[in-house]
């Protein structure tokens, strides 16, 4: 079932996978997108955006390991194949990539993410 992509584009409570670091690390990839959004020639902002996401990703799978989450490699082919689309982007940013990467986030944390609350410590 697809979920309803905010607009504006921001981070909320029905977002929250309970774990603070990581929470806070989607309100950044919230903002990163959104900023690359509004600033679609801005190659420094996707290049920021990238970053975010690669870090957001190995502080997760840092978790998954640390506390033997049993679905941590079908979660990492889900993050190598995102990290793979940025990786091959360019500027300026038309509106199906925008929509693209808007619709990928929501999508991922409640379908995906949502799978690990309670698992994690």
């Amino acid at each position: 079932m697809p979920f309803d992509i905010p607009e504006p584009f921001r981070w909320d409570e029905s977002f929250q996978v309970f774990y603070a670091q990581l929470d806070d690390e989607h309100k950044g990839l919230f903002d990163g997108i959104f900023d690359c959004a509004e600033n679609r020639g801005d190659a420094g902002l996707l290049d920021t955006l990238y970053k975010k996401v690669d870090a957001h990703f190995k502080a997760e799978e840092a978790l998954f390991s640390e506390h033997s989450y049993p679905d941590a490699t079908t979660h990492k082919s889900a993050h190598d194949e995102f990290l793979g689309k940025l990786k091959g982007l360019s500027v300026p940013l038309d509106d199906a990539t925008v929509n693209f990467a808007k619709n990928w986030l929501v999508q991922h944390i409640k379908s995906i993410d949502f799978k690990y609350k309670g698992k994690l410590g």
